[in-house]
This record gives C-alpha cells, structure tokens and sequence, in this order.
C-alpha cells in the first residue's frame, strides 16, 4: 500500500476513534458486569486467597491510578483537545490484528509439568474485537508428521466456537465447512482477555472487585472475569513501566482444567506499519494447564481499530439451539 494512503488510514482511523469511541470503557464495562458478573466462583478466589486479601487493603483510587497508567503506558488510553478544552481518556482499541511467527505446540502431552507436545513451527495471524468480544486465529504449522503445511481457522464469538476451512467458511453456501467447537469456547475466549488490552479492560469491568498488592516489589491485579468466564480468577503482574508482564487464570473447577493459564508478556514496542503509539508485546510466551502451548514473536500489529467482523455461521448456531 502506497505510504500516501497508508498515512490516509491512520488519520481517518484516528479521528473515527475521536469521535465514536469516547464511552468504549463504559460500554465494555457495562457488557462485563451485565453478564453474570454475580456468579464468580467463590473456590476460585481461594486459589489466589493469598493474594486478594493482601490487595483488599489497597483504595479503589489507588486501584484506578494505576489501571489509568496502565491503559496509558501501551497506548489504550488518549486524550483528545477541541477547542482549547481537554476532552476525557478514552480507550481508543476496539479492533486489532497482529502477526506472529514462532512455535505452536500440539496435543499429546504427558502428565509431567511444564512438558510440551510436539512442536510445530508456526506463521501466526490473530484478527480480534472487544465488542462484541470475538477473535479469528489462523495459523499456518509445519512440523511432525505434516507432509504439508497445515491450515487452521480457529473461531470464537461469545459462547459460539468453530473452526473454519477458510476464512468466512459456511457464511454463503457452498463456500467453506464451518465445523462448530462449542467446547472449546471458553479457552478461545480467554485468550482474548488475557491480551494486555483485554487484561485493562476486564480489570476496568470487573469495578470494586479489582484489588492490587505488592508482591516482590511489583505491582499485582487480581480480579475476576464474569459471564461464561465467571469461574475464573485473574492475577495481572505490571512491570517497572506498568507493562502487563505476566498473566495468571485459575479455577478451582477441575472440568475447568483448560482454563488455568499462564502468559508471559516482554519487548514492548510500537509494532504498527506506521507508528500509532500503541505498544504491544514482542514476545508472547503462553502455557495451559501448566503445559507450553505457544511462543511466538510479534512481527506486526494493526490497532488502527480495522474493520473486522465476526459472524457466526447459521449451521453453528442450529448445532448450539439443538
């Protein structure tokens, strides 16, 4: 794309942002705390005991600073001027895509910890959404036993799971096989909120029952998702520059297995074509239910809120009304 036009897009993206997305923290926050936010599992919270009693003795103020300087430091929260006044922050990410290249790791793990499945080098594309909360991940794997490179869709939106045989599978008949993976919902789901992005805005969502302490001399959230997500707990650890550096899910529900992850987020920097201020991790390293599942290395991101939208295809939702 000629710079001319790419700058183009910058400058509307920017000036849509300014002007239509200036309640998006209060809309996110309203679909969290409307969605069963009552129903957090309560043997959860014992997972992390330890640490919500530490936070308990830190203000609400004290807990909104640093949610501020966190949205501030990666770029999700601006400011804008017109007419000489300062308007209010407002979060400016609603859409985004990011590439990635590294390694995937595949079922068939043993039952040692930390031990990973096979390893498959992978090109990694995510195109994601806050509202509604939806993420498409295609990847491209070769490794064990692939004779040929592998092509995956995989699909969440809400409580709606597929994977597609190419983009917009099962949308127009004749066009794809969308094949519905409602188990998998969850898990999917979740890795959009333990984004940096989605970490500020659940932890924002989540109100009074967002708590923060000191542990080593760092900076720890702990707060718990709702909806589908209820019955699990977030532990968010910011680094010296109020970074979302590690990411920690539990639940105590042993059909919830899936959901205990850990993130490890590093080398932040503005990884946009054109630089935009938003800053996104370098280096994503993830595990689940204490196993390696991804190592990737950012090589782009497009938070200029992209058009992007996630319809679920009508043979999906028929398999979940049945």
């Amino acid at each position: 794309m000629p710079m001319q036009a790419r700058m183009l897009k910058v400058l509307a993206g920017r000036a849509l942002m300014i002007v239509g997305l200036a309640s998006l923290v209060f809309q996110v926050a309203r679909a969290q705390s409307q969605s069963n936010v009552t129903k957090t599992n309560v043997s959860a919270k014992s997972s992390m005991g330890a640490a919500v009693d530490n936070a308990s003795k830190s203000s609400a103020s004290d807990v909104a600073k640093t949610l501020q300087t966190a949205a501030e430091a990666v770029g999700l929260a601006r400011w804008s001027g017109v007419g000489g006044q300062r308007l209010p922050e407002v979060d400016v990410i609603n859409t985004m895509e990011i590439w990635g290249s590294g390694t995937t790791y595949g079922s068939g793990q043993s039952n040692k910890p930390g031990e990973a499945g096979p390893a498959f080098k992978t090109e990694y594309h995510a195109a994601l959404g806050y509202n509604p909360p939806a993420m498409r991940v295609e990847m491209t794997r070769t490794g064990p036993g692939t004779a040929a490179p592998q092509h995956i869709f995989e699909m969440v939106r809400d409580s709606y799971a597929w994977d597609e045989s190419e983009i917009g599978a099962g949308l127009v008949p004749g066009k794809g096989i969308a094949t519905p993976a409602m188990t998998s919902a969850n898990s999917r789901l979740l890795q959009l909120w333990t984004l940096p992005y989605g970490v500020i805005k659940a932890a924002l969502a989540a109100g009074n029952k967002t708590k923060m302490s000191n542990e080593n001399g760092v900076t720890v959230l702990t707060f718990p998702l709702s909806g589908q997500l209820s019955a699990v707990m977030v532990k968010a650890t910011l680094d010296a520059k109020y970074e979302v550096a590690k990411v920690e899910t539990r639940s105590d529900n042993p059909a919830l297995a899936d959901l205990n992850t850990e993130t490890e987020y590093s080398d932040y920097a503005d990884h946009g074509e054109i630089a935009t201020d938003v800053l996104s991790p370098g280096h994503i390293v993830r595990k689940q239910a204490g196993h390696p599942v991804l190592d990737l290395h950012v090589k782009m991101l497009d938070a200029n809120n992209p058009y992007l939208v996630f319809p679920v295809p009508p043979n999906v939702k028929n398999a979940t009304a049945h």
